[in-house]
């Protein structure tokens, strides 16, 4: 009886460890602004490796603008299953949406001359968001991007699907980027309170 109660301690400590090692894993770069719902949902394969979801499309995503909020930052992450850039719009809400438009182009032109910005890697997609890189009511700046520059902070080094960022203009309300991707690929838009976020698939069959 004594060693069926030790054994009975034994088990039950041995899931408690496992419950706790299995509540901290899953922790991501530029990730935490997305919900757990949102993320790529993925299936085994016969193989046994895991293949993620990449039946998101390459056409043109678009949403309206409830308003013109300040952009004040662009970021970037690396995930399993694809690569993320990351616009942070000060004070907007899931009540007051971002608008943007998001889409594959042969050329980035800026807006309003009309100049085109080279943009490396093999696909170009240009990411308009309803975001000034000002403030509209003090017309100061809020987010340092300059004219067919890199945007400032982002390093794709390691990426593999993100290959360059440009900065295009902030014209009319609205803030232009140029991301150059490895290849025409799959793409989705997300949108959370202050943030629109942009997830480009590895591949179109993607595994991990």
């Amino acid at each position: 009886m004594r060693r069926w109660r030790t054994a009975l301690a034994a088990m039950a400590l041995a899931g408690g460890a496992l419950a706790a090692t299995a509540g901290t894993a899953g922790a991501g770069t530029a990730g935490a602004v997305v919900p757990a719902a949102a993320g790529a949902r993925a299936g085994t394969t016969g193989t046994g490796a895991t293949a993620c979801e990449t039946g998101w499309g390459s056409g043109e995503k678009t949403a309206q603008p409830a308003g013109h909020t300040p952009l004040t930052n662009v970021r970037t992450g690396r995930h399993a299953c694809f690569d993320r850039i990351v616009f942070d719009v000060r004070g907007a809400t899931a009540a007051g949406p971002i608008g943007y438009r998001v889409g594959y182009v042969n050329a980035l032109h800026q807006d309003g001359s009309g100049e085109e910005i080279p943009v490396g890697g093999g696909a170009i997609l240009e990411i308009r968001v309803a975001a000034p890189s000002y403030d509209p009511g003090s017309g100061a700046e809020s987010y340092p991007g300059r004219a067919r520059k890199p945007l400032p902070g982002v390093d794709l080094t390691g990426y593999q699907t993100f290959r360059d960022t440009r900065f295009g203009a902030s014209f009319e309300g609205d803030t232009q980027v140029g991301l150059g991707v490895r290849a025409r690929l799959p793409f989705r838009v997300l949108q959370t309170d202050g943030h629109v976020v942009v997830d480009v698939a590895h591949s179109w069959t993607a595994l991990r």
